[in-house]
């Protein structure tokens, strides 16, 4: 019998391994060649150009033009590279301007890496593209315009990081050690997921969480089945949550309509406690960075949903979503 019992509990790991392998194999052959390219990209100046493009956006929303740095650094590399640059910019601005520059970084980034993920999973890459940088500025003007109808957080922003006099400038080599440590927390990161999500299963958590949220998620068009993986997307980030999806579409698990629906969700709404945390961290408006944001992405995606569900026939299907089961 105990021979028996530990048997199971080694097939039990031997899966969990094998499952975070399978997961972040798949991730790592989006996410590295991105990285690569994105770096080129970088130092050819590619970027100092798209935030040139920029600055009609900008000023659309009641922001200073030099922040079209800022957030072309954050849709084309991540969260932490558009702080940086925000800290090095060394502006003084309004709580109100911060959370809308915040709110619109926290809405798009690592687009070439999440829209990459988000493909994978079987969503089209123009339509999440599309989709994340116009709920970006939609969201960034209503922040904008309700702080200046109304007043509020006009008081300048108490930014808990400052300019670190080093720049913004690292070698090549400490560029590379960086990747390969995002890399690695990435894995481990995953492998602790997969062991949650079955000790859930098993203990019947996972089923009761599923039946809290599935009002919400059905009234989003988001079946049962995906219903957890959404859960771990919209808290610790798309690449997790995605990762997790790409597999279980692949295994035929969830149809492509809910994989789409969930896709949607957490490319507006994901990493609710880091991704926010680091906003909270330059001066911004709790309330417009985390529960303003939720409101938001939720009504989109449910207004997304009915649209995909009652004007999108089954033939122009194709151009949005894609099965990727087999």
């Amino acid at each position: 019998m105990q021979a028996g019992y530990m048997g199971r509990l080694f097939l039990f790991f031997k899966q969990v391994f094998q499952d975070s392998i399978s997961v972040s194999w798949t991730l790592f052959r989006i996410m590295i060649p991105t990285i690569l390219v994105l770096k080129v990209l970088e130092e050819a100046g590619g970027i100092v150009y798209l935030s040139q493009l920029l600055d009609p956006v900008m000023s659309a929303v009641g922001l200073p033009s030099e922040l079209g740095l800022v957030w072309a650094t954050t849709l084309l590399v991540n969260i932490y590279s558009g702080l940086l640059v925000l800290i090095n910019l060394n502006m003084e601005l309004s709580v109100a301007q911060v959370s809308v520059i915040g709110s619109m970084m926290l809405l798009a980034h690592s687009l070439p890496v999440e829209g990459a993920i988000s493909r994978k999973a079987g969503v089209s890459l123009w339509v999440t593209t599309l989709v994340r940088i116009g709920a970006s500025f939609l969201f960034g003007l209503l922040l904008y315009h309700f702080y200046e109808i109304t007043g509020l957080s006009q008081q300048e922003a108490s930014m808990l990081l400052q300019q670190n006099d080093s720049g913004l400038e690292i070698g090549l080599m400490d560029w590379a050690m960086a990747q390969i440590k995002n890399l690695a927390m990435i894995y481990l990161i995953l492998t602790a997921l997969m062991l949650v999500l079955r000790i859930l299963k098993l203990l019947g958590i996972e089923a009761l969480m599923t039946m809290a949220l599935s009002p919400l998620l059905r009234f989003l068009g988001i079946s049962r089945e995906a219903t957890s993986l959404t859960i771990v997307g919209v808290t610790l980030g798309l690449s997790y949550g995605g990762g997790l999806l790409i597999q279980e579409a692949r295994n035929g698990h969830i149809q492509p309509r809910d994989i789409f629906c969930a896709i949607m969700l957490l490319n507006l709404l994901h990493s609710v406690i880091e991704d926010t945390l680091l906003i909270l961290l330059m001066g911004a408006d709790l309330s417009a960075i985390l529960w303003g944001r939720m409101i938001f992405s939720i009504l989109l995606v449910s207004i997304i949903s009915f649209c995909m569900r009652v004007f999108v026939v089954d033939k122009y299907q194709k151009y949005f979503y894609r099965s990727v089961a087999g």
